[in-house]
C-alpha cells in the first residue's frame, strides 16, 4: 500500500504486478463501490490481472479506507485549505471523474486503463471514459439515473448502519467509517440527488464497454444497463442470475469468464 497525494490529499493505492503480466498492455484500474476500498475487494482484483495478464492499480477514493478523511463530512459544503469539506454534492462522481481520476492516473503513469468499476466505481468509470481515453471500461451494477428501489436499499442500509451491526463490519476497511458512510448516506438520500443522470454523458463513450448486472440486485434494475446500451450502443451486456449487487462475488466464474473474453483482443 501506498499514499499518493493529488490534488493536496492522500489517497491509498494498491499496485498489482501480475506474474506474467504484458507491460505493454493496459493495467486495469479497480474504482469501488459508495462504501468500497482497496482492502474491500479482497483477493479479487489479483486474479483478475492474474487471468487477464495485466498490471492493476486499486484506488481508495477521499473518505475511504486509508485515504485522508473529509472533515465535517455531515456540515455545510465549504473549501478548507482549498480542499473540499462537508457534505458531497449531487456531482460527487462527476467530479471524481474528471477532477481526481485524470491527474491520479498521470502520476501512476496510465494513459489510458481499462476501468473496472463497481457500483459508484462503475458510474465514476463511465463518466471518465465519457471525456478521457480509456483501452476500455467494464462496469458492475453501475449507476446511471436514481431508481426507487435504490432509495429503499439506501434507507436500509442506514438503518442497518445505526443499529444492525453494519458499522462494525465496515469500521475494519475505514479509518474514518462514520465519514465513509455518511459521505455516501446522505447524499443518495438527499432530494437534490434524485435527479441524478448521466444518460446523455453514456452517448460519448467509445471505447469497448462491458457492462453487468445482477438479476437480484437490491439497489439497481436492469434499466440502469439497459440504458447504458441504449445511449451506447456498442455495450456489451451481462444480466446475472442469482446475482446481487456484487458479481465478481456473487458470481466470480460468470465474470471472470466474461472479462477474460472481452479483454483478450484489446490493448
Amino acid at each position: 500500500m501506498e499514499l499518493i497525494n493529488i490534488n493536496g490529499t492522500n489517497l491509498e493505492v494498491r499496485r498489482i504486478e501480475a506474474a506474467g503480466a504484458a507491460a505493454d498492455r493496459a493495467p486495469l484500474v479497480f474504482l469501488h463501490e459508495g462504501l468500497g476500498s482497496v482492502a474491500m475487494w479482497r483477493d479479487w482484483p489479483d486474479q483478475l490481472c492474474a487471468a487477464t495478464g495485466r498490471m492493476g492499480v486499486v484506488i481508495s477514493r477521499r473518505g475511504y479506507g486509508r485515504s485522508d478523511a473529509i472533515p465535517d463530512v455531515r456540515g455545510a459544503p465549504a473549501l478548507r485549505d482549498g480542499r473540499p469539506s462537508g457534505r458531497l454534492q449531487p456531482d460527487y462522481m462527476h467530479r471524481e471523474a474528471w477532477e481526481v481520476l485524470p491527474p491520479l492516473l498521470a502520476h501512476l503513469n496510465i494513459l489510458q486503463p481499462v476501468l473496472v468499476g463497481h457500483s459508484d466505481g462503475g458510474t465514476i468509470a463511465l463518466l471518465h471514459a465519457s471525456r478521457h481515453p480509456v483501452a476500455a471500461c467494464v462496469v458492475m451494477a453501475p449507476h446511471v439515473i436514481v431508481e426507487d428501489l435504490s432509495i429503499a436499499a439506501i434507507t436500509q442500509a442506514r438503518e442497518a448502519f445505526q443499529s444492525g451491526g453494519l458499522r462494525e463490519r465496515l469500521a475494519r476497511f475505514h479509518a474514518d467509517v462514520d465519514g465513509a458512510f455518511w459521505q455516501w448516506n446522505d447524499i443518495w438520500l438527499s432530494e437534490d440527488f434524485r435527479a441524478f443522470d448521466i444518460r446523455a454523458q453514456c452517448r460519448h463513450i467509445t471505447a469497448p464497454l462491458l457492462a453487468i448486472q445482477g438479476v437480484d440486485d437490491p439497489y439497481g434494475t436492469m434499466a440502469q444497463i439497459d440504458q447504458i446500451a441504449a445511449h451506447a450502443p456498442h455495450t456489451r451486456l451481462l444480466k446475472l442470475p442469482d446475482c446481487g449487487h456484487s458479481p465478481h462475488k456473487d458470481q466470480p466464474l460468470a465474470v471472470n469468464t466474461a472479462i477474460g473474453e472481452f479483454l483478450a483482443h484489446l490493448p
